[in-house]
């Protein structure tokens, strides 16, 4: 929200030779934020120019560029050199004899930008036409200024080459800019602004001029027929509570915006548009209360505020046909008998067939009070955020529209003629808000600094509030004003206190650290697999965990698979990922998918993160109340709403998993560095796990698939390369590898300290062995069987060759390992190492049908 200094000045006592950085700071000092300052920053000639003439060129890079002659008066090289200016310019949005704004050699634009003439594009620019953003009067770049579409024919009928730009645009006064934030919409006006800085100021008396307290006439029965008709409120609250409609007559449709407005509505960043327009949105900025102007000799009937009804539609202001959803409010025209009319979705924007126009001469003005929610609701489902949407999904004061549509008619009688009706209309079903008991000692419990009871009522009626003493004084009863919805309970009225009162009188205490009692068990197990995977050359990323309906479908999830029951999200963050993950895969491959197609191909990449595993329907959970700790009842039931949540890592790879250089050719990512992968984080947490083929089990290719167990049989995980059918539906590449773990299962498992073992000083002996067996045994069973034989002075078993071929018999395949036997208390001898190579090689042949080679 903008404010020009000036017109803050109109409503509170500005500090003496207070500038826009001071008052910045001042609203900053009572919980507002600074977004910018515009204007006060432009030094040197900035005047009106005529462009002359141009020359277009199309640039190598297919960019047009005009070289232009622009009459700027008495100015530039008029002076030096008795020409007019030349001037190179990018935009193409302007004809010759248009008015424009011309900045010379020698001005000094926001931010410090130097102008200078300079050859580009092969001439000399003596200067720039500027853009909004160039001057600090907007954000638009997307052309240079046009004087008569920024502030109408007539206003620059007046204006003359050479003019002073700074005056004219009111650039050379500065205008502050906060950011609002949703709790205190009262400040999307000029009239909020204005009083905050007074509360910045310590509120003295007199210092804030509120300029809603104007007269406004008693409604009648004669004003404009409107009927409040709200047949499916949401959450009981009416759409619209209080509707005010004026009529003004015989306003000129010619008469122009006078010169102030259209200045200051230029420096709220708006453009002026014609006197009824600029009137609404000039109140609108002065008050928070948005307007609506229409053409009253477009309407036919009553208006009348409804629900939409199923298969209506409205083409909005903006030009779009949009349809409407039964929650939406609108504003209609019951008409005369020849049908109904929609004139607007209340709150967000009007329609295009009542809107007024250059013809219109009698003007109904709209001043109504509606329901955040229901305008919140219908702005978002639009897609359409609005000047007014934006003030009434915050809340805006229900008391101020009879003094806004007063303001407005006389702003139009003012400047554009014509009469006011006497029939004034005000139907108002608001309702008064009831006062809060509050404890005075409850702020300084809640924020810890001791305010007296005295400053806390002080404070309190400054805001507005009515403060009525009690028999205790230890409480009174406090009716919040009327523009601030916000205050509700003890901690609003703290907060409020707090801020007041100032935060710089809150002391710093620096708190005394306890000594802390380090990681959890659950906590070091997730930081050494994220270390061990990292150190395998994986990257982490953290995705958000949200997935589509059609996920399960892609990974080819059996029917009956629990990883297809997933927790449906109430108001998911996007209508196309409505479900919570119940795989990190489901979530993983999307990163994967947005890094490879944005030209990464050799990626490698985990995340560690919660799975959502209902296993079936979720209980309702009760919504508790906040006077007191919910039962043990509410807490069981609580908690028995909230699905399973296992800790998962996920590991995809794709392309490259070692990179070809000077040291040989690289090799693509296997199914076999997913086993690896998971190898690697069990051996980091001292976890014993198993290897075993699975052939059955979604997304992983069927031949291609490794179970991953405790020795006790309990599942880890699955690693190992996707289906080429998921692959395609996921738009991956082929042969992409991937593991899920549980780290929950790891964390169990590793519950207890390693004893670390003493190590052998004596060499070890190794020794080969090649063994043939059927091509359906499992290299894991063999191993399995080698170690159950070998006896306790085996060390290490690896397998190091696969070989199936030339002088193999078909249907089997050799496999080669590498014994390392090691004894702790001397050196093996030659006979002890075949002894224990034969009784392992002797396991294999029992286990396994294994024939040594």
């Amino acid at each position: 929200m903008r404010a020009p200094l000036s017109w803050l000045a109109e409503y509170t006592d500005l500090a003496p030779g207070a500038t826009g950085v001071d008052v910045a700071a001042s609203l900053v000092s009572v919980g507002l934020e600074e977004e910018d300052l515009h204007g006060g920053d432009i030094t040197g000639p900035l005047v009106v120019g005529r462009v002359l003439d141009f020359e277009e060129t199309i640039q190598k890079n297919g960019k047009p560029i005009r070289f232009c002659v622009v009459d700027v008066g008495q100015h530039g090289q008029m002076v030096t050199e008795g020409k007019h200016q030349e001037i190179v310019c990018g935009a193409t949005n302007f004809e010759v004899g248009d008015l424009v704004v011309v900045v010379l050699p020698g001005a000094i634009l926001p931010g410090g930008f130097h102008i200078t003439a300079r050859k580009t594009y092969g001439r000399m620019s003596n200067g720039m036409i500027c853009a909004e953003d160039e001057i600090g009067l907007g954000h638009d770049h997307a052309g240079i200024i046009v004087l008569s579409r920024l502030l109408g024919e007539e206003h620059v009928s007046a204006v003359r080459p050479g003019d002073d730009a700074i005056a004219l645009l009111g650039l050379g006064e500065e205008t502050i800019e906060a950011n609002v934030t949703p709790d205190r919409g009262y400040c999307f006006s000029v009239r909020g602004l204005a009083r905050e800085y007074w509360h910045s100021q310590g509120s003295p008396a007199g210092g804030f001029r509120d300029p809603a307290l104007i007269e406004t006439p008693a409604p009648n029965d004669t004003g404009y027929p409107v009927v409040l008709k709200d047949e499916a409120p949401i959450d009981g609250a009416e759409g619209c509570d209080r509707f005010v409609a004026r009529v003004v007559r015989g306003v000129d449709a010619s008469a122009p915006s006078p010169t102030w407005m259209q200045k200051r509505i230029a420096q709220m960043g708006m453009r002026p548009i014609s006197l009824a327009v600029d009137v609404t949105n000039y109140v609108m900025m002065a008050l928070g209360q948005p307007l609506h102007a229409y053409d009253l000799d477009t309407l036919g009937g009553p208006i009348v505020v409804r629900r939409a009804r199923p298969g209506e539609a409205l083409t909005t202001l903006d030009g779009v046909k949009r349809t409407l959803d039964p929650e939406d409010l609108l504003i209609t025209d019951e008409g005369d008998g020849s049908g109904e009319t929609i004139l607007g979705m209340a709150g967000v924007m009007g329609g295009a067939s009542s809107e007024v126009s250059a013809t219109t001469t009698n003007v109904l003005i709209e001043a109504a009070h509606f329901d955040p929610t229901s305008v919140a609701r219908t702005s978002r489902r639009h897609k359409l955020v609005s000047e007014a949407s934006k003030r009434f999904e915050r809340g805006v004061d229900p008391r101020v529209p009879a003094a806004a549509a007063e303001l407005a008619v006389r702003l139009l009688v003012e400047h554009g003629g014509g009469h006011v009706d006497r029939g004034v209309t005000d139907v108002d079903r608001t309702t008064s808000r009831e006062a809060y008991r509050l404890d005075v000692a409850a702020p300084s419990r809640i924020i810890g600094v001791d305010y007296p009871r005295e400053r806390v009522v002080q404070i309190l009626r400054d805001l507005g509030a009515d403060v009525a003493d009690l028999e205790d004084s230890r409480y009174v009863d406090v009716t919040p004003p009327s523009w601030r919805p916000d205050l509700v309970d003890a901690p609003d009225y703290a907060e409020e206190i707090a801020r007041i009162d100032g935060y710089n009188n809150i002391p710093s205490v620096t708190p005394t650290p306890s000594e802390g009692r380090g990681l959890t068990h659950g906590q070091g197990i997730r930081r050494v697999v994220a270390q061990a995977l990292a150190g395998a050359g994986f990257t982490e990323v953290l995705s958000y965990p949200f997935v589509s309906e059609q996920l399960a479908d892609q990974l080819m999830l059996p029917d009956d698979d629990d990883r297809r029951r997933a927790v449906r999200l109430a108001n998911p963050l996007s209508e196309e990922r409505p479900l919570m993950r119940t795989s990190v895969l489901g979530s993983l491959v999307d990163v994967l998918r947005r890094n490879v197609s944005r030209g990464h191909k050799d990626v490698a990449l985990f995340e560690m993160g919660l799975v959502f595993r209902p296993g079936g329907p979720l209980r309702r959970a009760p919504i508790p109340g906040v006077s007191a700790r919910p039962s043990e009842g509410e807490l069981e039931q609580l908690y028995a709403a909230v699905p399973p949540q296992p800790r998962r890592v996920g590991i995809v790879a794709t392309g490259l998993i070692e990179h070809a250089g000077w040291w040989g050719s690289g090799r693509p990512a296997e199914w076999s560095d997913m086993v690896s992968a998971a190898q690697a984080v069990a051996a980091a947490l001292v976890v014993p796990v198993l290897v075993s083929a699975d052939a059955d089990h979604a997304p992983w290719h069927p031949g291609r698939c490794a179970r991953i167990t405790l020795t006790d049989g309990t599942l880890v995980g699955h690693a190992g390369e996707l289906h080429p059918k998921v692959l395609t539906a996921l738009d991956l590449p082929p042969r992409t590898v991937a593991a899920e773990i549980d780290v929950d299962v790891l964390t169990a498992a590793s519950d207890r300290a390693v004893q670390a073992e003493p190590f052998s000083t004596f060499p070890p002996a190794m020794t080969d062995i090649a063994l043939l067996v059927g091509t359906d045994v499992a290299a894991a069973d063999v191993e399995a069987a080698l170690r159950s034989g070998a006896g306790e002075a085996l060390e290490f078993v690896s397998l190091f060759d696969v070989y199936e071929g030339e002088r193999i018999e078909e249907g089997h395949k050799s496999l080669a390992y590498r014994l390392t036997f090691r004894a702790a208390d001397r050196t093996l001898t030659t006979d002890e190492v075949n002894r224990f190579r034969d009784a392992a090689v002797a396991a294999a042949a029992d286990a396994v049908g294994a024939i040594q080679r």
